[in-house]
């Protein structure tokens, strides 16, 4: 599926209302682009009308001066609400002024461009654009970027039918070996919280995420167990001695810089870096929270706190996927939300398209300008894929490489090997093996045009036929897309793109000018 990532950060030697935009990756090569521009006063003004309106916390400034603009957010045709009046035309006007003005601050000049030709690409391969969106600046974070729209009439990014929504960073932790299943297996968590009647709330959910309407038969299996009130120390049990590979929290928080604080009994919190520890070391994939400050950073006088919220958090600790809520969502909205995202991923969707079609879901129940469809908020780590379970009918079965014994096999085995004089060899893994400057890959290049996190070398097993085969594969992650290989027409860069590996191909990481390797495969 094609995608494009986009990047937004403050420029903080310039002014503090000065902000970059520009493409992290894009589906072709003179997507690249980057776009300087001024966050305007009026988007100060219609963010503070909305927090009066919808926000459940504390009120979150674009910057220190942003309290003292008063003025008018809207145009003279815009009729303000009677006092107190909350739904109805405003709101819904509200909601879409805001999300249109979100929309031409972003896509403008050639940010529209690439977004438009990675449309057409997406189009011409007869799929979805895959889009993820970046927000570097802390004050930006708890914006709905979700609501974005071109004009009106049209649907919201995170609504659209060509493309899928999500958030990103890519100020990650590599990903974990990331197991693959053919069943949902969810760990159902309920902490402490004073309004809920837990063990009402747990049979609730239970049924939300296990009943499927009519003939299941196409959904995939689904296993859910319950903790009520479980010290940190069953919870990490729980996890390492089972295999889950979705984790739902539903209880008290707080916000906090360190990920904020989930409450698994009034006196035993949690904050997102422990929790981040466990799940990436259990290889759970997904993490969903029924909590209203999820998505939403920390803050300190009304200022947000960089990499604070819990989503942030997560994914910055190499979780695959986070899915949050921007504020408080009522039980009932949220009871519809999982259900139908529950749905979605038994029917072998993935993360960002489940999301999708539960956002829907919640908009045609509870309306367009009422925020329910607004809230949930989904963050995907930046190399992952959104899978979270196969069908069991593909014709491939993809073996763990535990499956694969590495001594007395007859399977060849792959090197890297510089061709320079008395150059290194590197044996490959039979999983990934990463490639970049620093000392925390298993290949170091040490030369300043290596990124920190270069590129990867996988190796899928397949069995096919009764025959093991063991392919390489070359995927460039680093930040300008210097990654070469030597083809038919001379070297030419990867850009960010899969390529297989042949034995005897020439790479180059870096300069083109630089070292060069060979990828060799060998009979055992």
């Amino acid at each position: 599926m094609p995608s494009l990532n986009l990047a937004i950060a403050r420029l903080v030697n310039t002014g503090t209302d000065n902000f970059a935009i520009w493409v992290v990756k894009a589906p072709y090569p003179s997507g690249y682009v980057l776009r300087d521009c001024v966050w305007p006063v009026e988007l100060t003004q219609v963010w503070q009308e909305w927090q009066q309106m919808f926000a459940g916390h504390g009120r979150l400034d674009i910057s220190p001066n942003s309290t003292s603009q008063k003025a008018n957010p809207f145009p003279i045709d815009w009729i303000s609400p009677p006092s107190g009046q909350t739904t109805g035309p405003y709101s819904s006007r509200l909601m879409q002024y805001l999300g249109m003005n979100l929309w031409r601050w972003v896509f403008d000049g050639q940010i529209l461009g690439s977004l438009e030709r990675s449309r057409g690409i997406a189009m011409g391969q007869h799929t979805r654009l895959r889009f993820r969106l970046e927000i570097r600046d802390p004050d930006l974070i708890a914006f709905p970027w979700e609501i974005m729209q071109r004009e009106p009439g049209q649907s919201a990014m995170s609504l659209s039918q060509d493309l899928l929504f999500s958030r990103t960073t890519t100020e990650v932790d590599a990903l974990p070996y990331l197991r693959t299943d053919q069943a949902l297996s969810i760990l159902l968590v309920l902490g402490h919280d004073d309004k809920l009647q837990l063990e009402q709330e747990a049979a609730i959910l239970q049924q939300a995420l296990v009943d499927m309407p009519g003939n299941s038969q196409r959904y995939a299996p689904c296993v859910v167990n319950q903790l009520i009130q479980p010290t940190p120390q069953q919870l990490i049990d729980e996890l390492e001695t089972k295999e889950y590979n979705i984790f739902f929290y539903a209880g008290h928080g707080l916000p906090d810089p360190d990920g904020g604080l989930l409450f698994l009994r009034p006196d035993m919190p949690l904050n997102g870096i422990e929790l981040a520890q466990v799940l990436t070391r259990t290889g759970v994939k997904l993490a969903v929270f029924n909590a209203c400050w999820g998505a939403q950073p920390a803050a300190i006088n009304h200022q947000a706190i960089p990499a604070s919220s819990l989503a942030e958090v997560l994914i910055r600790h190499g979780v695959p996927a986070v899915l949050g809520m921007r504020d408080e969502i009522a039980d009932h909205e949220s009871h519809s939300f999982i259900q139908a995202f529950t749905e979605a991923l038994r029917s072998h969707k993935p993360i960002d398209e489940a999301v999708a079609q539960a956002r829907q879901e919640l908009l045609t129940l509870y309306k367009f300008n009422q925020p329910a469809w607004t809230l949930p908020v989904l963050y995907l780590h930046p190399d992952f894929n959104g899978e979270l379970i196969k069908n069991l009918d593909e014709g491939i079965t993809e073996l763990p490489d535990t499956a694969i014994p590495d001594v007395g096999s007859s399977l060849p085995t792959a090197s890297l090997r510089s061709l320079t004089p008395k150059g290194k060899t590197w044996l490959l893994r039979n999983g990934v093996t990463r490639i970049g400057r620093t000392r925390d890959n298993d290949i170091v290049i040490p030369e300043p045009s290596v990124s920190k996190r270069h590129a990867e070398i996988f190796c899928r097993n397949t069995l096919t036929d009764a025959t093991l085969m063991r392919t390489y594969y070359l995927q460039d992650f680093s930040t300008y897309g210097t990654t070469w290989f030597l083809g038919p027409n001379g070297w030419q860069q990867i850009l960010r793109e899969e390529v297989p590996l042949k034995s005897g191909m020439q790479l180059k990481f870096g300069s083109a000018r630089g070292e060069t390797w060979e990828f060799v495969i060998e009979d055992s």
